[in-house]
């Protein structure tokens, strides 16, 4: 018996002024469903999430929910009552049954601490970091005992040790709940049905019954079939566009319908055109290219504040190519780590040596580079109107396109972008700046997934040295040739991927015990750098190559049918186009297999360096 309904959504739409978010959206919840809920920024995730809440009111459209239906949600900031204890703001929230039953109650609320990893109930909420206050929105949602649970951005906050607690935590529920995320490996493991919320598609979403990686399987499918359709649309526009313009009146029934389908189908082909074109943000880091071996290196570097001791007789050696991710829990010292790599610390003890004339560019995870008050414009062209990229002068309205910004934004003041656009403008300062050694502190905080792939792909191809710190698993796993992990007491050890560290075991959440290093004054030698791989984007498109030739061959197969049908051989005009047509597919067939046998050739290659 399929499981029950708990809320149908008919016909959602919403607008921000005359921009819509989303149009036409139709799809229902059920019980027990583990939901990821994706797309790109600006696509209106939050918006929908508060729309199901109850929260928000779509402009059009109507949200049907069974009788009685608890919801309980967990906005990306949570807030609570200043100067209450965990305890109280967690007896607040309990569900009905708890609340007429005062032993039931104290129960209930130590065994929810318990499960959320919480050690006292007398703490008070304003001590606890991001990663506690979401963990404690998370603990009042469920105490409330709701039917269906909804999270917007949870992982945001939490360090890899928590996103690893709450997805044992989710996967454990019984409670329908949509989670949306930006994490491709937490949506993997915790989604068992995805919903891509994207233009781009003719009904608004996508809905796949299956995990992260059945939806990508799925999206790759429906877009290429988009993409056929698109061709052949505009094929029979053009036939259509052509027959008008040889003076076709609507002197019958027939000719009229001709001339009405034609219009439609100009129309459709219109529409077809505007939802593929999506974009993404277009991200290339400058390297300086200089050949100086040795960039920076530091010799028994260590440094405490007070009694913590965030590294003691450290030895780290930064060469070009080399791409070092640094991991451990909340607390261990990873961006007073990169502090010290830029120069806004000094260490305690301990030598560093950069390279004569270093050029370092550092990403700064509270993004204190940016004014809220100055414009969009001046933030990303601060000098004026214009922009020099590689030797090129660029307007500013141009250079913002390229990070997926409006040219009606660019005065808007920074501080009312959102934390993904806010993210764009520092890459794209960035980008700006040739270094030798770049230093990244959570790049990818409230980046979309299309952005994260091509942040990967330029990253993977950066020929400095590279120092990377970030809570997206796939990220450092695909980009960092190895790891050091910190323990927050002064030790450390050098890993050759994120694996291992994983064995190891990633720590408890928000604590700075473990992975397991061999003490604060001992150094464990490098372990060799693992294999490389395909980038996450290479590897999808290597992945999908066989469709994409198979289609290629059958689009190329009815052109050649058409082009030698004899209705049309008396026809010169129709006979040179139906060639063209041939000869522009033939060059796109071997366009792709010219690509195939590239990624085959590099897979091979990858494969030997490992």
């Amino acid at each position: 018996m399929p499981p029950a309904v708990l809320l149908t959504c008919q016909g959602l739409t919403k607008s921000f002024g005359e921009r819509p978010l989303f149009s036409g959206l139709s799809f229902a919840l059920h019980e027990g469903e583990h939901v990821g809920l994706v797309g790109p920024n600006g696509a209106g995730k939050s918006t929908l999430l508060r729309i199901v809440a109850g929260v928000e009111a779509p402009d059009e459209g109507t949200c049907s929910t069974r009788k009685h239906l608890l919801v309980s949600y967990v906005p990306q900031h949570p807030v609570f009552p200043a100067g209450r204890e965990v305890q109280e703001v967690l007896r607040s929230s309990l569900g009905p049954a708890a609340k007429h039953d005062p032993a039931a109650s104290e129960r209930s609320i130590a065994a929810t601490l318990a499960r959320l990893g919480f050690t006292s109930g007398e703490t008070p909420v304003d001590t606890l970091s991001g990663g506690w206050r979401t963990r404690l929105a998370i603990a009042c949602a469920v105490a409330a005992e709701p039917e269906l649970l909804l999270l917007d951005e949870p992982t945001n906050h939490l360090d890899i040790a928590s996103r690893l607690w709450l997805e044992d935590f989710l996967n454990e529920q019984t409670t329908a709940f949509v989670v949306v995320s930006h994490d491709r490996v937490f949506l993997e493991s915790v989604g068992r049905r995805m919903i891509d919320l994207d233009r781009v598609y003719a009904e608004g979403l996508l809905a796949v019954q299956g995990s992260y990686a059945d939806l990508l399987e799925r999206r790759q499918a429906v877009l290429s079939a988009q993409a056929s359709y698109g061709a052949s649309l505009a094929n029979r526009v053009r036939q259509e566009v052509a027959w008008l313009r040889r003076g076709a009146k609507a002197r019958t029934r027939k000719a009229k319908a001709r001339i009405d389908a034609a219009e439609e189908s100009i129309l459709e082909l219109e529409d077809v055109r505007r939802r593929s074109g999506q974009a993404v943000a277009g991200i290339a880091l400058t390297a300086s290219n200089r050949r100086t071996k040795r960039l920076w290196s530091a010799e028994g570097l260590g440094k405490a504040f007070g009694e913590t001791v965030i590294a003691a007789d450290l030895d780290l050696l930064l060469t070009p190519g080399m791409r070092l991710g640094v991991v451990g829990p909340n607390g261990s010292g990873k961006t007073t780590l990169l502090r010290l790599i830029v120069g806004e610390l000094a260490p305690d003890v301990g030598t560093i040596r950069r390279a004569e004339g270093l050029r370092v560019v550092y990403f700064d995870q509270q993004r204190a580079s940016l004014d809220p008050t100055a414009t969009l414009r001046r933030a990303l062209a601060p000098d004026g109107d214009a922009v020099i990229y590689r030797d090129q002068e660029l307007h500013v309205a141009s250079w913002a396109s390229r990070f997926l910004f409006r040219s009606e934004q660019l005065e808007t003041p920074v501080g009312r972008l959102s934390g993904g656009e806010r993210a764009r403008i520092v890459l794209a300062g960035l980008m700006l700046q040739p270094a030798d050694l770049l230093v990244l502190d959570e790049p990818t905080n409230d980046l979309d997934i299309p952005t994260l792939d091509v942040l990967e792909e330029a990253l993977q191809t950066f020929p400095g040295a590279l120092v990377l710190v970030t809570h997206d698993r796939h990220l450092i796993d695909c980009v960092s040739t190895e790891l050091l992990a910190l323990d927050g007491r002064g030790g450390h050890v050098r890993l050759a991927s994120y694996d291992q560290w994983d064995e190891r075991g990633a720590g408890p959440p928000d604590a700075a015990s473990t992975p397991p290093a061999e003490g604060p004054g001992v150094r464990t030698a490098p372990t060799p750098s693992r294999a490389k791989k395909l980038g996450y984007l290479e590897q999808r498109e290597w992945e999908g190559m066989e469709a994409r030739v198979l289609a290629g061959e059958a689009r190329l197969a009815r052109a050649e049918a058409a082009a030698h049908d004899p209705a049309i051989a008396s026809d010169a005009k129709a006979l040179e186009e139906g060639l063209a047509a041939v000869a522009m597919l033939q060059g796109e067939l071997d366009a792709i297999y010219e690509r195939w046998a590239e990624l085959e050739a590099k897979q091979v290659l990858l494969r030997g360096e490992g």
